[in-house]
């Protein structure tokens, strides 16, 4: 039994297109005992992409990181997970890798990525 059997495949209307380099604000579902709540979490992009067109396999994720009081949170998403309520893309990126783990050495102005016009 492989994961394509297993969630069937749809359009994900609630994710906007995004690439590596975008500011993105990831809407996720909280469970918390008997109650649901939504968390925004908010940074960029470093590994994943996502059009429209295309849509991911069962097992494809992305990686959205940011800098909280000074110390690196990752979070790896699934694309199919029922916990991801939306994503929208807040800034374009202007980079030119597809894996922005460079990220994870540099702080402060280093860590800027331009924006594309």
């Amino acid at each position: 039994m492989d994961a394509a059997s297993l969630i069937e495949l749809k359009t994900l209307d609630h994710i906007d297109d995004f690439q590596p380099g975008d500011t993105v604000t990831v809407n996720l579902r909280i469970v918390e005992g008997d109650r649901q709540r939504i968390q925004a979490f908010q940074g960029n992009i470093i590994s994943g992409r996502y059009t429209a067109s295309k849509i991911p396999a069962p097992g494809d994720t992305f990686i959205v990181r940011r800098v909280s009081y000074g110390v690196g949170v990752e979070r790896i998403i699934p694309f199919h997970s029922p916990n991801l309520d939306s994503l929208k893309v807040s800034r374009r990126g202007k980079v030119r890798r597809s894996r922005l783990y460079y990220l994870r050495g540099l702080t402060g102005k280093k860590a800027r990525i331009k924006e594309r016009r």
